[in-house]
Parts: C-alpha cells; sequence; structure tokens
C-alpha cells in the first residue's frame, strides 16, 4: 500500500469526511528533502471536511491531524499543510 493510500484510510478511518483531498507536494520541494531513502512522499497538503471537527479550534484540529498520521511523520513525511473545516463552514476550495 502506498504512503497516499494509507494516509487517505487512517484519516477516514479515523475523521469519516464528507470531503477529502490529498496533494502531494513534495515536487514542489525538490532538493529541500534530500535524503537517498526519503519517502515517496515528503511534503502534503490536505485539504479535509469532517463533522468530528465541529466545534474544534484550528489548532486543535491541526493537532488531531498531526497525531493521526504519527506514522507517517516517523517513516520521513517531513512537512504537512492542513486545511480542515466542519461541514457547513466556508473553505477556499
Amino acid at each position: 500500500m502506498t504512503m497516499a493510500a494509507k494516509i487517505e484510510d487512517r484519516l477516514t478511518t479515523l475523521f469519516r469526511p464528507e470531503r477529502l483531498i490529498l496533494k502531494d507536494e513534495s515536487a514542489q520541494h525538490a532538493g529541500h528533502y534530500d535524503e537517498p531513502d526519503a519517502p515517496e512522499i515528503t511534503h502534503l497538503r490536505i485539504r479535509i471536511v469532517s463533522g468530528k471537527f465541529k466545534g474544534m479550534s484550528r489548532i486543535a484540529r491541526h493537532r488531531a491531524v498531526n497525531e493521526a498520521l504519527g506514522p507517517e511523520f516517523a517513516d520521513g513525511l517531513h512537512a504537512l499543510a492542513i486545511e480542515a473545516a466542519a461541514p457547513g463552514e466556508p473553505t477556499r476550495w
């Protein structure tokens, strides 16, 4: 299973999102994370709308997603941009 598939599966299981978009931005940071054993995804943008975020602050939402992806950070995920919203909240996307 690819790293992207693992991430999507974990986020779907934990947050039951109405909308989930994973955008691999690793190519935009070529050379930034220059290790011979670099993972397939080093920089990722996550756009997620989930009822689990209702009543949570932006920081709490980010912490929840970061905690969910702890194994991927341990495996070399280097940077994560999170755009999280509850249903009905405006999004830029």
